[in-house]
Parts: C-alpha cells; sequence; structure tokens
C-alpha cells in the first residue's frame, strides 16, 4: 500500500515543486513505484516532470470533479523512463483553478482526492502531492488523504514564521479531518552554508525540532535551477550535480525512514 506524502509550505517560492519532482525521480531513481499529483493550477510539477499540461487528455481537475479515474487520467513521460527515473504523474493545467468553485456545493469536497487515489494505492510505493502555496480547498483535499507532510524550507527568518503557520494549519486538519497526518520532516533548501544567518536558523531548526529535520540538505544549486526549462528534474537533467546527488540521497532517508513509522 502506498506512503501519501504531501509537499506542503504555505509561504511561496520555497522550493516545493522542486522538491516534489526531484523527489520522485530520485525515489524511481531507487526502483521504488510513484505517482506524482499535481494539485497546483500553475502545473508547474506537471511540467518539470516532461508533461506538456496543454496537451494533458485528462486532469486531477476531472479527478476531483468525478468525469475521470486517475487511472484514466495519469500519464508518463518518455524522457524520465528513458533515463532510469519514470514515474506516473496525475497532472494539472489551468482548468484546476475552476475545481474552487465547482467543489462548494458538493458532498464531501474536501476528501474527493482521497477517494480517487485509494482505488490505485495498491500499484504505488509512494504518492507525492504538490501542493499549492495556500490553505485551499485543493490543498485540503491533499492534507485529508496523506499519511504525512514533508516541508521544504528556506533557513531564512520569515521561513520559520511561515513554519508556525503551517503547523497549525496541520494541527486544524489533523483534529477535524485526518486524525493520522503528521509532519513527517522539515527539508532545508536551497542552502548556502558560507551566509551565516542560514546556518543559525539551521541550528535553531535542528534544536527545536530535533529529529523531524532531514540529515540530508539540499545545496544552492544552478542545474536544479536549470533544469524545469528542460522539462525535466534536475536528477535527470544533470544526475552529477550536486543538487541531484542531495535528492537522490534525501530519496534514499525518505525510504529509510518510511521503514521506521
Amino acid at each position: 500500500m502506498a506512503r501519501i506524502f504531501c509537499i506542503a509550505n504555505q509561504k511561496g517560492g520555497v522550493g516545493k515543486t522542486t522538491t516534489t519532482v526531484n523527489l520522485a525521480a530520485g525515489l524511481a531513481k531507487l526502483g521504488q513505484r510513484v505517482l506524482m499529483v499535481d494539485l497546483d493550477p500553475q502545473g508547474n510539477a506537471t511540467m518539470g516532470s516532461g508533461v506538456d499540461k496543454r496537451q494533458l487528455a485528462a486532469s486531477v481537475y476531472d479527478v476531483l470533479l468525478g468525469s475521470a479515474t486517475v487511472a484514466q487520467a495519469r500519464t508518463t513521460s518518455d524522457k524520465l523512463s528513458a533515463a532510469g527515473c519514470g514515474y506516473d504523474i496525475l497532472g494539472a493545467n489551468r482548468d484546476l483553478a475552476g475545481a474552487e468553485v465547482e467543489l462548494v456545493g458538493v458532498e464531501r469536497r474536501e476528501r474527493r482526492l482521497k477517494s480517487a487515489l485509494a482505488e490505485v494505492e495498491a500499484e504505488y510505493d509512494f504518492i507525492l502531492i504538490d501542493c499549492p502555496p495556500s490553505l485551499s480547498m485543493l490543498t485540503l483535499n491533499g492534507l485529508s488523504c496523506a499519511h504525512g507532510v514533508i516541508v521544504p524550507m528556506q533557513c531564512e527568518y520569515f521561513a520559520l514564521e511561515g513554519l508556525t503557520d503551517l503547523v497549525n494549519t496541520i494541527r486544524q486538519v489533523r483534529a477535524n479531518m485526518n486524525k493520522d497526518l503528521a509532519v513527517i520532516g522539515l527539508l532545508r533548501v536551497m542552502f548556502d552554508p558560507r551566509i551565516t544567518l542560514q546556518q543559525q536558523v539551521s541550528d535553531q531548526l535542528k534544536a527545536h525540532f530535533a529529529e523531524k529535520v532531514f540529515n540530508t540538505v539540499i545545496p544552492r544549486n544552478v542545474r536544479l535551477a536549470e533544469a524545469p526549462s528542460y522539462g525535466v528534474p534536475g536528477v535527470v537533467f544533470d544526475p552529477s550535480s550536486k543538487g541531484a546527488l542531495a535528492y537522490v540521497a534525501f530519496a534514499d532517508e525518505m525510504v529509510a525512514r518510511i521503514a521506521t513509522l
């Protein structure tokens, strides 16, 4: 049975999508069966996985509204499969922006994704959900079906404030919708050890959250930033880059951590 994880942070620009696609590719490289769900109407995780969001026959929008199943809407990328990092993609595009309004009158609207994923859970080891940077109906759908949340964050002052908000949100969702939801871990991304403040914030995180902070640190890396323009994760674009190697190490750490849960 698949372990379902949301990659979430209510602060924008912290590397959620980069983390989602590279973790998916890293896990696939390690032989794990992975489904990546793009819950952001911008569709960046879809495009970054080698799939053109404008060409989708069906998307997560159709799944949420019940006009398609996950099995019908998922797709794959030839680029990723050829690189030995292939995973299934439940893509998103601008249609998803309308789902918020269309779900208003739908019964159990915050559990639509959970019901849909239940049909294919047995086919995967990991299901990774890329959430938008807001507490919307889409994010609630992700959090309602997840076993845990992976929080990518930069080691900066404002990131700490955003983390407090996210922890409160997770606490509310756990109390009202998903009693199994928990923070699996905090992933330090875009890290530059030469910046004293980043080192100080990193030390604060480890002191306050202890084992919740992943050992793996993702460095600031140009190759990771370049990869989306080529429509592939950094793990595929330049496997020998520091960023790619860090995400494969993170995938390794995730597999090990899940074994202890």
